[in-house]
């Protein structure tokens, strides 16, 4: 019988790699996401892997909708044995002047919407004694940037419940580990690079090495495929079941300063 995953934010960027890392697996996906063509972007997924799934739109400001969302897999698929915590927001701007209503949505979208899922998963993978939720963080997790104080105490919040979760589910057979990425290439970044190359005068290669991967050891981004693998490590690998309680760096050294 397949497993489930309940894969936050799914229908692009981290989120999109990762069900699509799971779907190769054989497990059915619970998909998530506001994008407007996001039921068509699911069910290709699934038809190229052959795996159920279901697209649920639902909005991560609104806790009866996450609850919804899950019950509505445990009524199609019966359990969820994978939680993955993906979607976010930023919002960049100094203390004084962030808008009180960003702050509220960050921390909601980043932080308190993983609390509803994994509340509205957790007695089910108490009762079947097996469990898997891995929660995506940052490199903001565990250092901080000046003018991104929300997504920063949002990340370090995430590193903070995935302890505790690691802490009450060990004896049920649940596991639960933070990744921590750098900076990821994903369509956004690369539309950001010509108004950077503007602002700084720099080449294309310029911008990226010398503002966004400034921190990094390695001048490269990381990729969404690399983080979907290692969720997938940490969630269907035998070699991590007794991997629980971490906050694993993939910032290609940014944190190591």
């Amino acid at each position: 019988m397949s497993k489930t995953a309940l894969i936050t934010g799914s229908t692009s960027g981290i989120g999109l790699a990762t069900a699509k890392a799971f779907a190769a697996k054989g497990y059915n996906i619970v998909f998530n996401g506001l994008e407007e063509n996001g039921a068509e972007i699911a069910a290709e997924v699934a038809q190229t892997y052959n795996v159920g799934h279901i697209f649920s739109p639902a909005n991560m400001l609104q806790p009866e909708e996450i609850r919804a969302m899950v019950q509505q897999a445990f009524d199609q698929f019966g359990t969820i044995e994978v939680l993955v915590n993906n979607a976010g927001i930023q919002f960049v701007a100094p203390v004084e002047d962030f808008p009180e209503d960003k702050w509220d949505a960050i921390i909601a979208i980043n932080l308190t919407a993983a609390f509803h899922a994994t509340k509205a998963v957790w007695p089910k993978m108490k009762e079947q004694k097996y469990g898997r939720i891995v929660n995506i963080s940052s490199a903001h997790g565990l250092i901080a940037s000046p003018f991104k104080s929300a997504y920063v105490a949002a990340k370090h919040g995430i590193i903070g419940f995935t302890k505790v979760l690691a802490l009450e589910g060990g004896e049920f057979g649940i596991t639960a580990n933070a990744i921590c990425p750098g900076y990821v290439h994903t369509p956004i970044v690369d539309k950001q690079i010509p108004d950077q190359m503007k602002a700084h005068n720099m080449t294309r290669e310029e911008v990226i090495e010398k503002v966004f991967l400034a921190e990094h050891a390695i001048k490269e981004f990381i990729t969404t495929d690399t983080i979907a693998q290692t969720i997938l490590y940490l969630a269907d690998s035998e070699a991590a079941a007794t991997i629980t309680g971490i906050a694993m760096p993939l910032d290609a050294g940014w944190t190591a300063h």
